[in-house]
């Protein structure tokens, strides 16, 4: 496991990545706090979420405090013998189960970058905003050097050809050796990473805060924290 692997390991509480996520944790506990200020309760929506992702990072009790419900939405079925979770299936560009302003709090997580092509980027947009008055979104930062998927420096600046190749020799980060060109290019199109004016393109209601490492913008963080109509 290279140095740069190492340092993204979510299962590590020490890690460069852990370490963020707290730091991150702690925007949504003043999400939270605002919402049951008001409602007495919170309903959260957090789109591509885990139940261990919470888990990691909030307090079971304070969380049960607050009255949290939280509804996970991903494409493919999966249990959750857990009262505090909800699992949905469901494509989070097109939810329209759900009615506008269903929940208190819309949460994601490093999503936006996988839906797919910019339409999908602004439909996925386009339900964050309607589902609730708040909401946190964070993703990676496409001029970092370091690329969070594939922990190698500068390897998504460079074509999707030359990536797909590079993937056809070796793995690269959380990505395996691809075992032909089919193979590499999906994995390649599987994240798509923003820069600042596509980011605030979509979430144009919000407050956008950069998250920095080394002095440098590692991801981007857009919070609305209404209470808002519809943007």
């Amino acid at each position: 496991m290279n140095l740069i692997y190492a340092l993204q390991d979510a299962d590590n509480p020490n890690s460069l990545s852990s370490r963020f996520r707290k730091a991150r944790a702690r925007r949504v506990v003043e999400l939270v706090e605002a919402a049951f200020a008001e409602r007495g309760e919170v309903r959260i929506i957090d789109l591509g979420g885990e139940p261990e992702y919470w888990r990691r990072l909030y307090d079971r009790n304070w969380l049960e405090a607050r009255k949290v419900r939280i509804t996970l939405v991903n494409p493919q079925r999966f249990e959750v013998d857990d009262p505090l979770f909800e699992a949905a299936v469901g494509d989070a560009c097109a939810l329209p189960e759900h009615p506008d302003l269903g929940f208190d709090l819309v949460h994601s997580n490093s999503v936006v970058e996988h839906v797919g092509d910019w339409p999908r980027m602004e439909a996925f947009a386009a339900e964050v905003r309607r589902l609730a008055p708040r909401y946190y979104v964070q993703t990676p930062y496409f001029w970092f050097p370091i690329e969070p998927h594939f922990s190698s420096p500068f390897f998504h600046w460079r074509s999707e050809q030359a990536r797909a190749r590079l993937l056809l020799k070796r793995r690269h980060g959380f990505a395996p050796r691809a075992g032909d060109m089919g193979q590499a290019m999906r994995d390649v199109q599987h994240a798509r990473l923003l820069d600042k004016q596509q980011f605030r393109f979509l979430f144009p209601d919000a407050e956008h805060i950069d998250e920095k490492a080394v002095g440098l913008t590692k991801s981007l963080i857009a919070i609305r924290r209404g209470p808002a109509g519809l943007g």
